[in-house]
């Protein structure tokens, strides 16, 4: 077994008393107070998490563009200098290799953030397909970057406080841009994956000055949060997760997400208009269970009389919404909101219902 990686913070998240965990080839914090706190903290105020394990690959100058445009599931064209967008790489069968973020830095580069435990798959999918020139201008910078996520209500006022600029601290949604944080040359994002507002900041050096100096901004309130409570954040807000709602198997039209699928010529992009066309063979659903039992990944679901129409993905108490909430595929005709179904916990037969997705939505000022 191949010896874990840690990110630079490894000692600071265990001096703050983080349980840590492998995670994608990576030692990395689950929780440090618990995650209900943790995941309470970012709704009601705000958390910081390392997620400097995520994958990172550089695409440059007008060859690049042209390769990604290629190569992702979204109209890179479109994207505006300064913009960020959710998009997918997908094999020539319409499935997922693995969902990303694409950012528009500026007209130089491209930074296209993936999963850290599909990194080498993705960078193996795309060089595949690349040009010999391409090849030159797409470049695995995953050791290169550090990445941290402030998250919650309170990021503006935090940031404000670290002595960041104004400008950067009001960045519009599915926004970046470079600039300093307490010193250090940095790409901020107004991206996460919490269902709150908040940012995330690309750093390639100095990340411990940056997290202390965030950590004494947010002594009144900021949560250091871990990878537990990012999952229920993400679940409540109703996010894919790779490797539970996405997969080698499923498709973007398939998870609902065809927001992120253009008609562009791409690779799969003939696949999923077949797709589009013809229509999913199963459909990802939001549940929410009317007994008190707690769903995971992996359990049948059935309808009211009995016959087995898909399974969980994902699933737990949502620590915000107090609920029993879950994810999962069925077949089409079971899909539609208000519908009833049955999930099979551990032999226990809960009732559920489909709602519209997401589960939880930030308020709105």
């Amino acid at each position: 077994m191949s010896e874990l990686r840690r990110t630079s913070l490894f000692d600071r998240h265990v001096a703050a008393g983080a349980r840590m965990v492998p995670f994608a080839g990576w030692e990395m914090p689950v929780q440090y107070s618990g995650i209900r706190d943790e995941h309470s903290a970012v709704r009601s105020r705000a958390g910081l998490f390392d997620v400097s394990h995520m994958g990172q690959l550089e695409f440059l100058g007008e060859t690049g563009e042209r390769a990604l445009q290629r190569l992702t599931s979204s109209d890179v064209s479109s994207l505006d200098v300064g913009k960020c967008q959710y998009s997918f790489f997908v094999d020539e069968a319409g499935c997922t290799v693995d969902d990303a973020m694409i950012y528009r830095v500026d007209e130089e580069m491209i930074l296209v953030v993936v999963n850290a435990s599909n990194v080498e798959k993705v960078d193996s999918h795309i060089r595949g397909y690349l040009s010999a020139e391409e090849k030159d201008v797409v470049i695995n910078a995953s050791d290169s970057w550090n990445l941290l996520a402030l998250q919650g209500p309170d990021t503006g006022s935090i940031l404000a406080g670290a002595g960041v600029s104004s400008a950067l601290c009001s960045l519009s949604f599915h926004s970046v841009a470079r600039g300093d944080v307490l010193g250090v040359p940095a790409l901020v994002a107004a991206s996460g994956y919490t269902g709150e507002n908040g940012v995330e900041l690309f750093v390639k050096e100095a990340l411990s000055v940056v997290w202390d100096g965030l950590v004494d901004a947010g002594s009144d309130g900021l949560a250091l949060c871990g990878l537990g409570a990012r999952d229920t954040l993400r679940l409540e807000a109703s996010l894919a997760l790779y490797g539970h709602e996405l997969d080698e198997q499923t498709s973007p039209i398939e998870a609902g997400l065809g927001y992120a699928v253009s008609e562009g010529d791409y690779v799969g992009a003939e696949a999923l208009r077949k797709q589009r066309a013809d229509g999913p063979g199963k459909r990802l659903v939001s549940m929410v269970l009317e007994d008190r039992a707690i769903p995971r990944q992996g359990c049948v679901i059935e309808t009211t009389d009995g016959q087995a129409v898909g399974a969980v993905t994902s699933g737990t108490m949502a620590p915000w919404l107090k609920k029993p909430i879950a994810m999962a595929y069925v077949e089409p005709g079971n899909h539609k909101v208000g519908n009833r179904l049955v999930v099979d916990v551990r032999g226990r037969k809960a009732s559920c219902r489909v709602v519209r997705r997401p589960f939880y939505k930030r308020p709105t000022t």
